[in-house]
């Protein structure tokens, strides 16, 4: 989770400057992203064991996680093209919240209180990045529209980290993930097939070709392998607990990508979900 967490952060950075260019919109960028994601998952599968007939039983539980999936980074790259890839990045750390409580609803998962207090730093932490450490804005709601569209995303993605483990059956990880993908896919197909021929894919910039491969090979194919595999062994908040790091990350990938540094009260948000992060990973007695 630690590795997740790092290599989401750069989906952040480099899907919020493909999508400020223009060229491509979310679903077409995400239709090629999951198609190349799952040949990659599918050979991994097939090299690592192979594929088994059993794993395709009760094929709906597929559906469900991959448009779980689809609306998530569907969400997260419309949302980027009008807001920061920190802000947005801050909002992803609201996803322990999120799945903490569908954790009980799905998993009867139980938060303890110091995991209920954890969370609640790390959400306030989140909240005053997301303002810009502006108290006004705060108090007045002041929300960007890219921000509220992402927020929609995180509370698929928070549902999707409980129902993981909730509807494996077993699967190797590489192979419940292909089937996931492969349904990712085909909800993107259905739903973005025409703006995928109306994309002049050869008038492309650099930028989105870049974000493409890692988004792709790095922020879908390693990052959901990661997950689902930390998700069958460790409750549903301490998973996403190592989100609460990704600002952090992002802020390293904006300074190296040249995107500039975030004034100085909002590392107090970051610090607060560091704080949580800590908190969090504390061994219950």
């Amino acid at each position: 989770m630690l590795i997740f967490s790092c290599l989401v952060a750069g989906s952040f950075s480099l899907g919020g400057m493909a999508m400020k260019t223009e060229t491509i919109t979310p679903i077409a960028f995400n239709g090629l992203r999951f198609i190349i994601a799952t040949c990659a998952v599918g050979v991994l599968a097939m090299a690592t064991g192979g594929i088994n007939r059993s794993a395709m039983a009760a094929p709906w539980r597929y559906v469900i996680l991959g448009g779980l999936f689809a609306f998530y980074f569907i969400m997260m790259f419309t949302g980027l093209k009008t807001a920061a890839p920190i802000a947005t990045s801050a909002l992803f750390t609201l996803t322990p919240v999120l799945s903490a409580v569908f954790g009980y609803f799905i998993m009867r998962q139980i938060t303890t209180k110091r995991i209920a207090f954890a969370l609640a730093v790390g959400a306030t932490g989140a909240l005053w990045v997301v303002f810009r450490a502006d108290l006004s804005a705060f108090l007045a709601f002041e929300v960007g529209r890219g921000e509220m569209i992402y927020f929609a995303g995180v509370v698929a993605h928070a549902l999707y980290t409980p129902l993981v483990p909730r509807l494996s059956r077993g699967e190797r990880t590489p192979v419940f993930i292909f089937f996931i993908l492969v349904a990712t896919t085909l909800v993107v197909l259905l739903f973005g097939a025409s703006n995928i021929v109306a994309t002049n894919w050869l008038a492309l910039p650099s930028i989105v070709w870049i974000a493409m491969g890692y988004t792709a090979i790095v922020a879908t194919t390693m990052t959901a392998t990661l997950l689902t595999f930390a998700s069958v062994r460790l409750d549903s908040a301490k998973v996403m607990a190592y989100t609460y790091l990704t600002p952090s990350w992002v802020i390293l990938w904006e300074v190296a990508l040249g995107n500039g540094v975030p004034s100085g009260l909002v590392f107090v948000g970051i610090g607060l979900t560091i704080l949580a992060l800590f908190l969090l990973l504390k061994h219950e007695e």
